[in-house]
């Protein structure tokens, strides 16, 4: 038995004739005829009834007749489906995500992305930004989207979002707030970032008091919401979780980005193709994207 007699079979099923299932498989009766005999024979079952103007399905063609209807379906299902891994249009995507980019995952754009692919799925993993990178590493995810700094050596990335730092606080501040004036404050921060702060400020010969250092910028904002110090966070981050009043930074080298990025001797596969492009093309906020 196989795909070309079941075809033959539910097509002579649905005529009710040899005559006219041969001309719409555009096969001569003869050949569709051994074709059905050598059926029956492999089943071991009478399938029709043959009659002067037709034939008829016996109980146990009705029976077949459903199990080969069942079968095409699965298999012009299963060609499609594999069709459309192969075209980027199905599949499972394992993504990775900090808790800091809330603020650019799930985008509109993504979303969109997603309804017009019914086929795709995505396995959700968060973690920090080094506990991504070893999942990265051990291949563990396809893309992942992380903030930087960040060792680049082994990675491709786009750039997905660039976005200065905000102060955080339950009290009054100034507006304009500069290192001279934030060095006076308890400070609260996220210690990925203490590096790149007590930097900043040394440069300006001023030491900064971290009363506070986590490993999280919303733990950063859950201290500064009950009064303790002064957050330092990303400004999506202060916009989706800061209750406390919220300064803008004009301080440049205080600028951080969010990336997608994936390893560079990794087999790219059409429908994560497709999502990188997505974010070459711009986020939802009109920030443009770059490609290191």
């Amino acid at each position: 038995m196989n795909f070309k007699q079941l075809k033959y079979f539910t097509i002579v099923a649905e005529e009710g004739q040899i005559t006219s299932a041969a001309k719409r498989l555009y096969l001569g009766q003869p050949a569709l005829s051994y074709q059905l005999r050598q059926l029956e024979e492999e089943m071991g079952a009478r399938l029709f009834i043959r009659k002067p103007h037709g034939i008829e399905l016996t109980q146990a063609g009705k029976k077949f007749y459903a199990y080969a209807s069942q079968i095409l379906l699965l298999a012009k299902n299963a060609q499609t489906e594999l069709a459309d891994i192969e075209t980027g249009k199905s599949g499972t995507i394992k993504l990775g995500s900090v808790s800091s980019s809330i603020g650019v995952l799930p985008s509109q754009k993504l979303v969109a992305f997603a309804r017009v692919h019914p086929g795709l799925s995505f396995d959700i993993y968060e973690d920090n930004t080094y506990g991504i990178l070893d999942k990265l590493e051990d291949r563990l995810l396809d893309l992942a989207i992380i903030r930087t700094p960040f060792n680049r050596t082994k990675l491709n990335s786009v750039k997905v979002l660039d976005e200065p730092m905000v102060a955080v606080s339950q009290g009054d501040l100034p507006e304009d707030l500069n290192l001279g004036k934030l060095s006076k404050y308890p400070l609260v921060i996220y210690r990925r970032f203490e590096n790149l702060f007590t930097e900043t400020f040394n440069q300006a010969g001023l030491t900064p008091h971290f009363v506070v250092k986590s490993d999280d910028s919303r733990t950063a904002i859950r201290w500064s919401d009950q009064g303790l110090g002064v957050a330092l966070v990303p400004a999506s981050i202060a916009q989706a979780y800061a209750q406390g009043r919220v300064r803008e930074l004009t301080i440049p080298a205080w600028h951080t980005q969010l990336e997608l990025v994936w390893l560079k001797d990794q087999v790219i596969t059409p429908l994560m193709s497709d999502i990188i492009d997505l974010y070459r093309q711009g986020n939802d906020n009109g920030i443009m994207e770059s490609r290191n």
